[in-house]
């Protein structure tokens, strides 16, 4: 025998010899047994360890002087184009009036006729080409007793009907058809009118806004402001003569309004049962009135939102968000991977609905709710920032160590229970035979 070593006294697994082995039946159908639960449960731990979980946090939102993006997309069924206006607002003090930049308008036949798309390169009726191709250079048209707009063609004339519009919103004087102004009888502006009056008119796009409280609205008529008060010219809105089927409303469809950016489809499937941000509570919402004179406002609460990959880096990602002013809002983490966050918002509304003629809430069953009179008609969407911040980070339940840890508890385990089963099956085996032998 070859000599033992020093380290034979410190062996804690000692050999045994395969002349005092004893395999049974019994023994391999344990072993089998065994191998098949630790396979098991290493899968188990394996798929626990490649699990991606949320973990959301809340923090105060210390961000300054940020834009944000609405994205929106609303059919109007009863409001023809030529009548549909975007405003947005805030309390900061800025103003869009006549939002026109990143908002289409697309003129949709009547819902009778299927409310099918007509042309949304139509859309202007007062277009600057087509109503000036045929002047005469020198010619220089009234604008009816206001003063011309300053952004006019030809500076100190209104050569359009467009700009004879704009010197009407600018003096606040109602502009309704625009009869007898020799512009937009030329341009055709009352027959094009008549021709939209049972048209509908979808409105989508993005705007960007201060992030800061404010509200955007879609409202009948040209929009101006008149003593710090924002008024729209009803004229060609409200007509009594009409029949109640054709009778302008603000009945109107949201098929999508969001603020910022939407998930990718990737993420949205991968946090689908630990993570319902990305839905948006005003999708699909419809509502429906025979009124010319009502009113709908949505109350929203706007929560920012962050979305951390799993293998996000934060100085990185502070490099990439100041790396460029003219990189989408929120778009910085869908464009580099993994290191890159995802910014966008997360809200919840309230809504609200009345009659500009007053009365009770009777057909809501509220008869004790008294609406007030007045106001103006259209779609009212006041938007509120919280000062929290929403941060859902992903990470993995288990690190590569805790795996390790697992498989081996996992074996050792295993392996030690079926041990102890297969001695208490062999021991008991044994005591029947000889109970039998004696």
């Amino acid at each position: 025998m070859p000599a033992k070593s020093r380290f034979t006294r410190l062996d804690a697994f000692a050999k045994t010899v395969d002349e005092a082995r004893i395999r049974t039946t019994s023994g391999g159908v344990i072993t089998i047994a065994s191998l098949l639960v630790i396979l098991w449960l290493v899968w188990g731990e394996w798929a626990e360890y490649r699990r991606v979980v949320v973990l959301p946090e809340l923090v105060v939102d210390k961000s300054r002087g940020e834009k944000m993006e609405i994205h929106l997309n609303i059919t109007f069924p009863r409001l023809p184009c030529e009548l549909t206006t975007l405003d947005v607002m805030d309390v900061s003090g800025e103003q869009q009036v006549g939002v026109a930049h990143g908002v289409n308008k697309v003129r949709l036949a009547p819902a009778s006729e299927g409310g099918r798309v007509i042309d949304v390169q139509s859309l202007e009726l007062h277009s600057k080409q087509e109503a000036a191709k045929h002047l005469d250079p020198d010619y220089c048209g009234e604008c009816g007793g206001a003063q011309p707009p300053p952004n006019a063609v030809k500076p100190g004339c209104c050569n359009t009907c467009d700009e004879v519009r704009e010197a009407y919103a600018q003096k606040q004087w109602a502009f309704g058809k625009g009869a007898n102004i020799e512009q937009c009888e030329r341009e055709g502006y009352v027959q094009r009118i008549d021709a939209q009056r049972r048209e509908g008119c979808r409105v989508e796009g993005v705007i960007r806004v201060n992030k800061v409280v404010g509200n955007f609205h879609i409202a009948p008529g040209r929009s101006f402001s008149s003593e710090n008060l924002h008024v729209h010219d009803l004229a060609s809105y409200i007509e009594v003569d009409m029949p109640a089927s054709d009778k302008h409303t603000m009945t109107h469809i949201i098929h999508q309004l969001r603020f910022g950016p939407q998930l990718p489809d990737e993420l949205s499937d991968r946090w689908q049962w630990t993570d319902h941000h990305h839905t948006n509570p005003l999708d699909s919402t419809s509502q429906e009135t025979d009124e010319p004179g009502y009113n709908f406002m949505y109350f929203i609460k706007v929560v920012s939102t962050s979305y951390l990959p799993l293998g996000w880096d934060p100085l990185h990602s502070t490099a990439l968000h100041s790396a460029s002013d003219n990189t989408p809002l929120g778009a910085h983490g869908l464009n580099q991977g993994s290191q890159g966050s995802i910014e966008t918002h997360q809200y919840s509304v309230t809504s609200h609905k009345r009659s500009l003629m007053g009365g009770d809430a009777s057909d809501e069953g509220h008869k004790e709710r008294i609406h007030a009179s007045n106001g103006l008609p259209g779609v009212f969407f006041n938007y509120d920032i919280s000062p929290m911040k929403v941060i859902n980070r992903e990470a993995s339940p288990k690190t590569f160590t805790s795996f390790l840890t697992g498989v081996c508890a996992i074996i050792g385990g295993t392996l030690t229970v079926a041990a102890a089963v297969d001695r208490t099956f062999y021991e008991g085996v044994n005591r029947v035979r000889k109970l039998h032998s004696n």
